[in-house]
């Protein structure tokens, strides 16, 4: 098993820089960049774009008069009528005096220590980025993920011993109608009825944290947390559960099917025994294997929207912001470390597999 957990670790190594390039490939073939947006930002000339470029609000403000067109052959649109020595320290400033494979190599030989540079618009490090917003994500997912296993799985078994009853169609208009409606939807549906929308106003409407929660006791703290979690996380259980819920009762009741379900009852094995000694771990399997991508989907991307909606400042409105931004550094810094932490849930998911059923060797199956 060692040396398929060292040949997995060394595959992720590939995997990565295949994906790296790939999104490196896409975003700068789109149209539209960081320089460009400096560009658009000088005829406002506020304080900010003065600092980047290093120069006085005179000296740059007299760079369009003083060249009339002459900027009008540049490869970007908005530098039409700027000094090309102008543009060219706009270049500079994000790297782009440099030709796209030599900022490609460059990115990655620094993320390979984990150095993923500074925000392009924000002027703080992607690491610091990263671990301000992370909190407020894992919260998110951390609970949602939670509550969603504990109603899915029990729910998802209960459907399979009950198939076709009553108690199966019910469940399923309900489940049909989560899978239906996206998540945050179901939010902005919960902000009219109960944060003070049109109807009742029994829950905050943004942030985690009441303006007065450094003031609380740490028992007040901890309710004020859980009662702004309370809209948030309903939301993405109600649309998250679905799946889940389906995908564990298919299982299950494609395993209570099974010859040897028939022959253990035979044998005069109670249901539960049956259940919960041999058809839940065969069941189980499926569900595991769905984990690492419901975790990463949980956690980061299913959250961008509901963060949004909530006011909530998160991973996903981080990257969200840094994609209408053009903030190159943010977008492919999350990317990087979202993506790493995929592969390795992968490989724990693959591990697991054999701590349920130790009947599963992964390390032989490649001989």
């Amino acid at each position: 098993m060692s040396a398929y957990i060292l040949r997995r670790l060394l595959l992720m190594i590939p995997t990565l820089l295949g994906i790296m390039l790939l999104n490196f490939i896409i975003v700068q073939a789109a149209p539209g960049g960081p320089v460009e947006r400096m560009l658009a930002q000088i005829q406002g000339m506020d304080s900010d774009v003065q600092s980047r470029l290093g120069g006085s609000s005179s000296e740059v403000s007299s760079s369009p008069s003083s060249i009339g067109s002459s900027g009008s052959s540049s490869k970007y649109r908005g530098a039409q009528g700027l000094d090309p020595e102008l543009v060219e320290r706009i270049e500079k400033l994000y790297g782009f005096d440099k030709p796209a494979y030599e900022r490609f190599f460059i990115m990655i030989k620094n993320y390979a220590v984990f150095d993923f540079g500074e925000s392009f618009f924000r002027d703080k490090k992607v690491t610091d980025l990263v671990l301000e917003k992370m909190p407020v994500s894992i919260s998110l997912g951390l609970w949602s993920t939670l509550i969603i296993y504990l109603i899915s799985i029990p729910l998802g078994i209960k459907k399979a011993i009950k198939d076709g009853s009553n108690f199966d169609l019910w469940t399923s208009s309900v489940i049909i109608i989560g899978y239906a409606i996206p998540g945050f939807l179901f939010g902005v549906i919960l902000i009219v009825v109960f944060a003070g929308g049109s109807y009742l106003d029994w829950f905050p409407l943004r942030g985690l944290m009441s303006p007065d929660f450094e003031t609380m006791s740490m028992t007040n703290q901890m309710l004020d947390y859980a009662w702004h979690l309370v809209l948030p996380v309903t939301a993405l259980v109600i649309g998250g559960f679905a799946t889940l819920t389906m995908l564990t009762k298919n299982s299950f009741l494609d395993e209570i099917n099974k010859q040897y379900v028939t022959t253990a009852r035979a044998k005069g094995l109670t249901d539960n025994k049956i259940l919960y000694s041999h058809v839940f771990r065969n069941a189980m399997l499926i569900v595991i294997a769905g984990m690492p991508s419901a975790l990463i989907g949980i956690f980061f991307t299913g959250s961008m929207l509901i963060e949004v909606i909530f006011s909530l400042d998160g991973l996903g409105l981080l990257g969200f912001e840094a994609v209408l931004n053009r903030d190159y550094p943010v977008m492919f810094g999350t990317l990087f470390v979202f993506t790493l932490m995929g592969l390795f849930l992968k490989l724990i998911s693959d591990l697991t597999y054999v701590i349920i059923d130790p009947r599963i060797d992964f390390a032989s199956r490649e001989h």
